[in-house]
This record gives structure tokens, C-alpha cells and sequence, in this order.
């Protein structure tokens, strides 16, 4: 069963499409990460799902429901951090965990116990005067006490310092253990996602360019270099589209592979080079997004 399932998505500003034609769904109980540059869409597209902004065209469900028609019922299951979101600064953090308890029956006052200690915040404090690290952990636990069946998080770890960014990932973590949830998130932090996230979505100028389960991603991409014999062709006569980034220097010839498979893979790379010697490297989740993000720049020049 999937929690969101969004359909032909439009949302437009004016005569700019910030999302086009987008089509995915997030599988429930996993924690999917949405990526992409400043201005792809992703805050766009989490607005639309929660109903803060009513799509141009397509569809978006929501636990089942159109987005356009959440109810109380629903709102009670679903989490919301945002890195601009706004709180009743004036409110100490035991006030602030005071006013929203009563909204949400589920509420786990031992959960809510339990984070206060592990993220170390002072109850009596107010809410205006914590960091943005500290102001990052009272949201957290104001949405994962009522243990939502949907968490969405807007860049959650922007700003943070390392070891906030540490404890705030762990918290998820540790919390995701307790109970069955999902965790939609739009996040510019690729290490903490390749750490928390088991299937990612890239968009780009509004369009998807990928999704898929992360362990998959993984398993296809790898930095293969071939050193090259007498009489090997030229690499730029290579006709294999899936070869990314492809460059020579000197007998050496570095690439992309983005289809990788053994067998295949080296075949491939026999014909192309027949007196070649071939290696391939795993490649970090952050170059896959890297090299995906360069061929999405490239597409965007040819075609401008």
C-alpha cells in the first residue's frame, strides 16, 4: 500500500510550471527522501500534499484521501516540520508540548518523556530563545509524541551543526523502531539521507528524474576506468548511452556507468575496447546525485 500516490501534478505560479507532470507514490512504512536543487519543486509538491496549496492540475492522495478533502481524521496522522515554520515563540518548550497534547488522542506521554532526555532540552525554556538546533528538536517531538502514521519533513537538518544534525537523525531513527510510520522528506543533506532514507525521488525544474529504492540505485551505478590497449577506438565513438561523464586522459578512459552489471557491464566494455583493462568502483549515494544532477544541467543547456 502506498500513503501518497500523486498523479500528473501541476502546480503553476503565474505562467512558471514549479512542478509539471509529476507522478510518483511513497510506500508505506518507508522512509523516502525527495532531492533536487533550490527551485525543483520539492516544498512546491509537500504543500500540495498537505492541502497548503491546492494543485493547478492531477492528483495527490493522502492516507487514502485526496488531499483537496483531509479532514481532522487524517490531520491527527499526519507530522509537519518545516524549516521556516513558525511557533508561538513566547511559549516556554512544557508549554508549547502543553497546548498541542490535547489536539491528538494518540499522544505517548512516555515517547514525549523519552525525547525530552535524548535530545537534552530544557523544558523551561522558551521557545525564542533556542537555537535552531534546539528549536528543531521541540517540533520533532511535538509531531513524533502523538506518533503520526505520516511524518513529512522540509529540510530538517538545514542550518544544523554537525552533532545536532547527529542527534536529531538518531532520534528518527530510534523512533522509526518503535512503531510502524512513514517519513516523507525534501532534504539538501544527501549523507544524512543516504543514512536514513531507503528509497529516493530526484526532481529537477519540477519534473521527476528518478525514483526509486536507494539499495537498487546503489546496486546500478559504479566509476568504472579502463585502461586502454593498441588500437582501441577513440572513447567519443562509444555507443552506449548509459555511460555518463565519459572522459580520456592519456590510455586511461573514466566514466559513469549508470546500468551496471557485471557480466554485462564488461562485455560492453570489450567491444567498445577490446585490448582494454577494466576496473568499477560502488559509488557513494552523493555522486550518483551529483552525476544525475550534471546530466540534468547538460539536457537543460542543449536544450535552451
Amino acid at each position: 500500500m502506498n500513503v501518497i500516490e500523486i498523479t500528473g501534478l501541476q502546480r503553476r505560479y503565474g505562467r512558471t510550471d514549479a512542478v509539471h507532470d509529476l507522478t510518483m507514490s511513497v510506500p508505506e512504512g518507508s522512509i523516502f527522501a525527495l532531492l533536487g536543487p533550490n527551485g525543483a519543486g520539492k516544498s512546491t509538491t509537500l504543500k500540495v500534499l498537505l492541502n497548503l496549496l491546492s494543485p493547478t492540475a492531477g492528483s495527490v492522495r493522502v492516507l487514502g484521501v485526496d488531499s483537496r478533502r483531509l479532514a481532522a481524521g487524517e490531520r491527527r496522522q499526519i507530522g509537519y516540520v518545516s524549516e521556516g515554520q513558525q511557533l508561538p515563540d513566547w511559549m516556554t518548550v512544557r508549554q508549547f508540548l502543553d497546548y498541542c497534547r490535547p489536539f491528538y488522542p494518540a499522544w505517548d506521554s512516555a515517547l514525549e518523556k523519552k525525547l525530552m532526555a535524548d535530545f537534552e532540552l530544557p523544558s523551561d525554556r522558551k521557545l525564542k530563545h533556542l537555537s535552531r538546533g534546539m528549536r528543531v528538536k521541540a517540533m520533532l517531538i511535538s509531531v513524533l509524541s502523538f506518533r503520526p502514521r505520516l511524518l513529512v519533513l522540509d529540510e530538517p537538518f538545514s542550518g544544523l551543526d554537525p552533532v545536532v544534525r547527529d542527534e536529531v537523525a538518531q532520534g528518527l531513527v530510534e523512533t522509526a523502531r518503535l512503531g510502524e510510520w512513514s517519513v516523507l522528506m525534501a532534504s539538501h543533506d544527501i549523507e544524512e539521507v543516504e543514512r536514513l532514507a531507503d528509497h529516493i525521488a530526484i526532481i529537477d525544474q519540477g519534473r521527476l528524474r528518478i525514483s526509486e529504492s536507494v539499495e537498487s540505485l546503489l546496486s546500478r551505478f559504479r566509476r568504472v576506468e579502463v585502461t586502454l590497449g593498441e588500437g582501441d577506438m577513440h572513447p567519443e565513438n562509444a555507443p552506449v548511452e548509459d555511460w555518463l561523464q565519459l572522459e580520456r586522459s592519456g590510455q586511461r578512459v573514466r566514466f559513469v556507468d549508470s546500468r551496471f552489471s557485471e557480466e554485462e557491464s564488461n562485455l560492453r566494455c570489450r567491444r567498445c575496447f577490446p585490448g582494454a583493462t577494466v576496473s568499477a568502483q560502488t559509488m557513494p549515494l552523493r555522486d550518483i546525485y551529483l552525476s544525475l544532477a550534471r546530466l540534468g544541467k547538460a539536457a537543460r543547456t542543449v536544450s535552451a
